[in-house]
């Protein structure tokens, strides 16, 4: 078989036009439309009409287009980061702030790495979405001469056909666009399980500072307690009561029987710790700051300002939304057919030729198809499907709205709550607990108080500095419980509010 060059030339340009067509970048796609990070919540007709829900026809086809712009798409090497390296050896007390191990574990916590992975990968769908299929070639050939086609211009060798699917081209954007919403949910997905982690990592912090202060605050009472003993034994020389020295004694007991618990706590709460940073379980840890923001009423109202532009949950809720609003889109697209293109040549030799006038000329033929989409009932029934689940997407964002709001002012009023007790125990409650201890101990050594009223009201202002300590640690830990509710860091949202003003 002989093919001439002008016939290669020509099967060649023709793969080369069916092969480019269709092809359309992702990139210039998201390029060309406009993000929109926060698409509105849907709201659907509680009628149903044709066997499925009525979509409000309000909706803008406009709004819609909000894809993830290009610079929001991160690559797998930068959405993979490295663990940040602890600076301390194995073995030795690590001492670094709060924000060293919140860093860490995002760095490094597996399931941060996962999500992340989910994204990474989300990113390659919208160019497999929008791609084309693979093209089709056939090739047709008569191998045995007295069998083969005959033509006027002689006998045909062989058929070479190269074809390639079209699919109505709203159909491949709508797709994209789909994915790519996919895309949004994941890494809406990846901040929930960052805050999480985060949350779980300052919780752990927290009680770790909480067991230290606590037991400093112990140990500096035992101490206390040790004088109260000898207080009391110098007293009982003098003509006092056995009674006083073994009450002393018992509470200096009652100390040491509080360090053990509070010492386990601290074990526990560096266990939590070290497997959030992925760290050796027996390495040691220390606490080096205050908890509590200066102005906390503020940060307060900056974060509940900011709710409903930060929190992730909700996030992944509209961008769930938007994106069963896009399959509504597509599979009302399926009324509409998909074409087929394809070229075809034949290699036509006289050898063999029954004709008497051939001439060998090669044939070149072109090639249109398209589907019929007649089936109306199963179009019907996909479409009311995709209603029907973009209804229950948009239920799934109220409720999700409405919990998070709850959530909120739930951590609100907790965190106003520990914040009060904070200021009365600072202000109040302390100063007047150990000028009371002072004066105890002053009538006591001139005889006027029995040794009762010394230990009970060391007692309680034991118990008030340990509770100022939790208070403490309790407000910190609402603030980290609202900062994920919300999805905004304390220091932000105030900047958050203004812009949005």
């Amino acid at each position: 078989m002989i093919i001439s060059r002008a016939s290669r030339r020509f099967f060649v340009t023709v793969c080369l036009i069916l092969g480019s067509a269709g092809c359309r970048s992702v990139r210039d796609r998201l390029a060309s439309v406009t993000s929109d990070p926060h698409p509105q919540a849907p709201q659907f007709a509680s009628g149903v009409s044709g066997g499925g829900p009525t979509v409000q026809a309000a909706y803008s086809e406009a709004s819609e287009e909000g894809l993830l712009p290009p610079d929001r798409v991160q690559s797998a090497a930068t959405i993979l980061p490295e663990p940040i390296e602890a600076e301390a050896p194995l073995g030795e007390v690590l001492r670094q702030p709060e924000s060293y191990f919140v860093e860490t574990a995002l760095a490094g916590h597996p399931r941060v790495l996962a999500a992340r992975a989910r994204v990474a990968a989300a990113t390659n769908r919208p160019l497999q979405a929008s791609s084309l299929a693979d093209p089709t070639i056939t090739n047709t050939f008569f191998p045995i001469s007295d069998q083969a086609l005959q033509t006027a211009g002689g006998r045909v060798g062989n058929g070479l056909m190269v074809s390639q699917m079209y699919p109505w081209p709203e159909k491949r954007w709508t797709k994209e666009a789909i994915a790519c919403r996919e895309v949004q949910i994941a890494a809406a997905k990846l901040a929930q399980v960052e805050l999480e982690i985060e949350e779980l990592t300052r919780l752990a912090y927290y009680e770790l500072w909480f067991a230290d202060r606590s037991i400093a605050i112990t140990e500096k009472n035992r101490q206390i307690a040790a004088e109260l003993v000898q207080l009391a034994e110098a007293r009982n020389a003098t003509g006092g009561s056995q009674q006083d020295v073994l009450r002393a004694q018992l509470q200096v007991d009652g100390i040491d029987d509080r360090l053990v618990d509070l010492r386990r706590r601290r074990e526990l709460a560096e266990a939590d710790l070290a497997a959030l940073i992925q760290r050796p379980s027996d390495e040691g840890f220390a606490t080096t700051e205050n908890l509590v923001p200066q102005d906390t009423e503020t940060a307060l109202g900056a974060l509940v300002a900011a709710a409903e532009r930060c929190n992730p949950r909700l996030r992944e809720r509209q961008w769930a939304v938007s994106r069963d609003r896009q399959k509504v889109k597509l599979a009302e697209l399926q009324k509409y057919p998909d074409f087929t293109l394809g070229a075809g040549w034949q290699t036509v030799t006289e050898t063999d030729a029954i004709s008497p006038v051939a001439n060998g000329h090669d044939n070149v033929s072109f090639m249109v198809g398209l589907t019929l989409p007649i089936w109306r009932d199963r179009i019907r029934a996909g479409v009311n499907e995709a209603r029907w689940e973009a209804v229950a997407s948009n239920r799934d964002y109220n409720d999700a709205h409405d919990d998070s709001l709850r959530q909120i002012r739930r951590a609100v009023q907790t965190a106003e709550a520990a914040e009060e007790q904070r200021r009365l125990y600072a202000e109040r409650m302390l100063p007047r607990a150990k000028r009371q201890i002072e004066l105890s101990a002053a009538d006591y050594r001139g005889g006027r108080v029995d040794f009762r009223e010394v230990t009970d009201g060391f007692t309680e202002m034991f118990t008030l500095e340990l509770q100022a300590v939790r208070a403490e640690a309790m407000l910190a830990g609402s603030l980290a419980q609202l900062k994920r509710t919300v999805g905004c860091e304390v220091a932000t949202a105030p900047q958050a509010t203004d812009s949005s003003s």
